[in-house]
This record gives C-alpha cells, sequence and structure tokens, in this order.
C-alpha cells in the first residue's frame, strides 16, 4: 500500500510564493527555467503568478535570460552533445535561440562542446564555455583530484566569442594561458575537467571573468593578452558559481562552498568582493549557515534597489535579500520531475526542481508584457 503523503520532501515543506515584504524587496518579474521541466520557461511576477510561459523544444542545457531587445535568449540541450565524461549528462548545452514572446525563433547557434554558462552581450555576440580534449602531456601535468578510469580523457575549458553570422572572433583555451600548479583541482573532483569554467561575465574594463569550479577561483581575463589581470583565489571563495561584475567594480558571486577548508559544516554564501584586494566586502549566509546550501549551481544577482536576488538552485528556492541580509521575498519553484537521460539521473537521481540561475526583470525591461 503506497502512502498517501507526499514523498517529494521540497514539496512537502511548501512551493511558490513563501514570502513577500512588498515595502522593501524589489519588486519585478523572475525568469524560470527549470532544468527538468521538458522546455518550459516562466516568467513570474512578485506574487508568484505566471504572467508568461514559452515552451522550448529542447530541456534547457542551462539557463535562459531576457536580451535587452525583449526577447528571450535561451540555452538549449544539444540533441548531438556526446557523453565526454558522467556529469556532462547534466547541461548537454549548445543549442542557442534567440525567441520572441510568441515563440519566434530569430536567431539560432549550435556548439555541442558548450558547457555551463553563456553571456548574451551588449554587441550581440554570444559569450560562452566550451571544452576540448587537453593535450596529453599537459593533461599529465595536472595537480591534484582523484584518479580518472583507464582510457578516459581530461578536457580543458575553450571560451568562444561568436558574433550573429556564427563566426569566431575570440577564442582562449585554458592550457594556453593557466599553469597547473597554480591551479590545482580540489581532492573532491576528478581530473576530468580542468579548471572547469562554469560562470562567465565581462567587468566594465573588459576583462572577462570566469569561475573556476573544480580548482576554486575566479579569474580576470585580459582579451588582447590571454592572461589573468586578476585572481580571487581558493580560500577566499570555495567552488562558486556565476560571477557579476557590478557598477562600483566589485565581484559578486555564489560561494557554494563545497570542501570548505576548516568547517565541518557544508553552507552556501553569496559575496561581493574587492577584486584589488580581495577582500570580502559584503557577504550573506543564513543564520543557520547549513540551511542555505547548494552543493552545485547557483547564483546572485545584484537589485537596482541594493537587493540581491539568489538562486540557491539544487532546491529551487529563490529569494531576495536587502543589504543588511534580511529576506524579503521567498519563492520555491514547484515543477518536480526526473531528469529524462539515464545517465543524468544516475549522477543526480530523484524528482528535481532545479535551475541553473534565475534572473529578476522590471517592467520597463518586459515592453510586450500585458499590463
Amino acid at each position: 500500500m503506497n502512502s498517501t503523503v507526499d514523498q517529494i520532501t521540497q514539496r512537502r515543506r511548501g512551493v511558490g510564493l513563501i514570502a513577500h515584504d512588498a515595502a522593501l524587496s524589489a519588486g519585478g518579474y523572475t525568469l524560470i527555467a527549470p532544468q527538468t521541466d521538458n522546455g518550459n520557461v516562466y516568467l513570474i511576477d512578485i506574487g508568484g503568478s505566471v504572467v508568461h510561459q514559452w515552451k522550448m523544444p529542447l530541456r534547457p542545457g542551462r539557463a535562459a535570460v531576457i536580451l535587452p531587445n525583449g526577447n528571450l535568449g535561451y540555452n538549449g540541450n544539444h540533441a548531438d552533445s556526446a557523453e565526454r565524461y558522467p556529469a556532462w549528462s547534466l547541461w548537454h548545452g549548445g543549442d542557442f535561440s534567440e525567441v520572441t514572446p510568441d515563440g519566434e525563433v530569430l536567431w539560432h547557434y549550435q556548439d555541442p562542446s558548450h558547457h555551463h554558462d553563456a553571456r548574451w552581450l551588449a554587441n550581440g555576440n554570444l559569450l560562452y564555455a566550451a571544452c576540448a580534449p587537453l593535450p596529453v602531456e599537459f593533461a599529465g601535468r595536472l595537480i591534484g583530484g582523484s584518479a580518472l578510469a583507464e582510457g578516459a580523457s581530461s578536457y580543458g575549458d575553450v571560451i568562444r566569442e561568436v558574433n550573429r553570422a556564427g563566426q569566431i572572433v575570440w577564442e582562449w583555451k585554458a592550457w594556453e594561458h593557466l599553469e597547473p600548479g597554480d591551479f590545482p583541482i580540489d581532492p573532491g573532483f576528478a581530473r576530468s575537467h580542468w579548471p572547469l569554467v562554469n560562470g562567465l561575465d565581462v567587468t566594465a574594463q573588459g576583462l572577462v571573468l570566469m569561475s573556476l569550479r573544480t580548482t576554486s577561483g575566479i579569474i580576470g581575463v585580459d582579451k588582447a593578452s590571454g592572461k589573468p589581470a586578476l585572481h580571487i583565489p581558493a580560500g577566499v571563495v570555495s567552488h562558486q558559481h556565476a560571477p557579476q561584475a557590478l557598477s562600483n567594480g566589485n565581484i559578486l558571486t555564489f560561494d557554494n562552498g563545497n570542501f570548505r577548508a576548516g568547517k565541518h559544516v557544508a553552507f552556501s554564501r553569496v559575496l561581493e568582493i574587492d577584486p584589488a584586494s580581495n577582500a570580502v566586502v559584503w557577504s550573506y549566509t543564513d543564520e543557520l549557515v547549513n540551511a542555505f546550501y547548494s552543493a552545485y549551481m547557483g547564483s546572485a544577482q545584484r537589485l537596482p534597489n541594493g537587493n540581491t536576488h539568489i538562486t540557491e538552485s539544487a532546491t529551487g528556492r529563490l529569494f531576495e535579500v536587502t543589504p543588511a541580509g534580511e529576506v524579503v521575498w521567498e519563492y520555491v519553484i514547484p515543477w518536480f520531475a526526473e531528469y529524462p537521460d539515464e545517465a543524468a539521473r544516475k549522477y543526480v537521481p530523484g524528482r528535481q526542481n532545479s535551475v541553473f540561475q534565475t534572473f529578476r526583470y522590471s517592467r520597463e525591461q518586459l515592453p510586450w508584457l500585458a499590463a
């Protein structure tokens, strides 16, 4: 006999709108592309109601964004993306589309070697993280990490920028500009991907910010030389995601906290870091630190009123905090399903409401939205 109790723990604790302080929240609309909801993309208002929806033919390879012209920028799951290593099945990204609110595809670009993050740039170009097999000699110089299975390859990051014609206008290869000794892999990760760029952004000075997952740390790469012009090292951050260049010159990031040195409890933080000194100038943690934790994915977005929108990805929990760290809005994604890929289900089993990143938008950024 089956129990009448809902067996999805997160849903049992409550989904949808959990809390909202209208006087302190920035308001606006939140874009959500759940990882396991079969390509549905939702725009919800601050009350948690769905006000617009796209149905994409592919599940997300990772994130969706609203572009400056109001259209949807979508990173879809690429049908022909080969299995490079076990976790690859979770994203299979590289099928990019610009889509109108009515669902018309205006631009399409594919790169099955894409993984994780992408940035749709103001000039219309697309900046994204891909990978390629590391040269064998270089792979043998990697430090740390667990050994690969016999016959498996190590991959290195290739960051590409393409224009609207699909032409590569800039390309950066990790093994040409970084030294393994400067970026050792944490023992908790395999040597399958180095240094695994899971987040991208561009600073006002034109540096390409790259979040390095398996080694910890954030670098800012000079596009002309390919060399890092800034480096927020492991220890300041712990296997973080989603670096965001702020208007004050600082960098906001979701600090996941895997294998955090000197801590017996795993917990996540959101950090604002001054890259000139690598000092943490603002942070958010939960009062009960382990009540806020996402072992994978995660993002943070600074809002116009100074609040911060946070995506606790693994649990599908979205919330907004003030500069003082007070929660003024909280929403839990209500759409649960297993990953459709058998390989992904083996890596992350169970019914998920996870999301790579979510973003908050003002009414002015959505000119097509009905009043």
